[in-house]
């Protein structure tokens, strides 16, 4: 269950897809249910319409459940989702595995605290993310982290740098992603060094950048690619000397893990998830705020050896905790805590869907861009507060 799945491009979205893609090769039945909408595809279903600013529908999964009766349900949820959060509420029959895919911050935490069963089991990708849901819920939190293919990323042939230094950011154009954090940290570092950069991704904030470039007379050096699929994403990484991840609320840095395999360094928030596979020094620099990744990315930039050094060991360090059979052992261990008989479960008799009971104002605010709350940023990053 995931209120986020394709064709929308993002950090859930392909990691859901991927789960239940290597979760079916290796002989489990799974379905997929989301409010996102889409092409209909076989073991998918979406219980979505075309709404304004991509808002779910809330309709209730008891059929979807009924018609399956599955022997575990597996949520995953971000800083708001809705519809995972009525799936909570209508599997409560059903032994479920709650994934966060979040860093949780005070108001995110009780929301969820109310929503989450008690009784189910509760999983996160870094360690990052699992302080904050430990804190609030109390209990065991499983780390599981994103599993990748490894193959495709170490056959990225290093190559020897030419001119300006090429420095590479991979992400969804939103709030969340802090990417005006990561624009003031490359107007000060481009201010320091001669890099050019290359920013993939594409979403609410992509017509702010582009000003936020010309106001600052950037865009000869900074290079915006839009939506790219990840074989393109690759052919980016084959020329990248650096890659960049400076958002702190990042609870685990798929683009940054997979940039690392490719062999690049990473420059990342140190309290993010991706400090959980990047440590100073080894396979990357990190940072506490803007000028501290600022004087990481110089650094980077100007010290070949150091660079070098990184990239080399990048290209050979293991990965085995976030490989697919890493993954799916994890998940089919904490499958095996909650799982029991499939109870069935009943249809809802009328077609009429009740009242949501979730507090509305969480999720309802999504029109202005809920994430920019956690992040601390608006869509043309602006400081805000929660």
């Amino acid at each position: 269950m995931s209120d986020c799945f394709l064709p929308r491009l993002g950090g859930i979205e392909v990691q859901v897809d991927d789960l239940a893609r290597a979760q079916r090769a290796t002989g489990h039945e799974v379905r997929v249910a989301t409010a996102t909408p889409g092409e209909a595809l076989p073991g998918l279903v979406r219980v979505g319409a075309r709404l304004p600013w991509a808002l779910p529908v809330l309709g209730s999964v008891r059929r979807i459940v009924a018609d399956f009766q599955p022997d575990v349900v597996h949520v995953h949820t971000g800083v708001v989702s809705p519809f995972a959060w009525r799936a909570m509420r209508d599997c409560r029959s059903v032994p479920t595995v709650v994934t966060v895919h979040s860093l949780w911050g005070r108001p995110t935490g009780l929301a969820h605290r109310r929503i989450i069963p008690p009784e189910a089991a509760v999983t996160t990708v870094s360690e990052a993310a699992a302080v904050p849901i430990r804190r609030t819920l109390g209990g065991e939190v499983h780390v599981v982290p994103n599993g990748i293919d490894t193959g495709p990323w170490r056959e990225i042939r290093p190559w020897l740098p030419t001119g300006a230094v090429h420095v590479v950011a991979v992400g969804r154009l939103a709030p969340r992603k802090e990417p005006f954090t990561l624009l003031r940290v490359l107007r000060s570092a481009g201010a320091r060094a001669p890099i050019r950069v290359t920013i993939v991704g594409d979403g609410p904030a992509a017509g702010a950048i582009r000003r936020y470039l010309r106001r600052y007379r950037m865009e000869g050096w900074v290079k915006l690619t839009g939506r790219l699929d990840r074989s393109e994403v690759r052919e980016v990484l084959a020329s990248a000397d650096v890659f960049v991840a400076p958002a702190r609320r990042e609870s685990f840095g798929l683009a940054a893990l997979e940039a690392r395999l490719a062999g690049v360094p990473v420059v990342a928030h140190a309290a993010s998830g991706v400090a959980d596979f990047v440590r100073p020094g080894r396979e990357g620099l990190l940072g506490a705020n803007t000028a501290e990744l600022s004087h990481a990315l110089v650094r980077m930039v100007t010290d070949h050896d150091l660079r070098h050094t990184i990239a080399s060991a990048n290209r050979s360090t293991d990965s085995d905790g976030c490989t697919w059979p890493a993954v799916l052992g994890a998940f089919d261990r904490i499958y095996g805590t909650v799982a029991r008989p499939a109870v069935a479960v009943s249809a809802p008799a009328e077609t009429v869907e009740e009242k949501v009971e979730e507090p509305a104002g969480l999720y309802l605010v999504r029109t202005g861009h809920a994430d920019a709350a956690e992040a601390g940023q608006d869509v043309e990053g602006r400081d805000v507060t929660a």
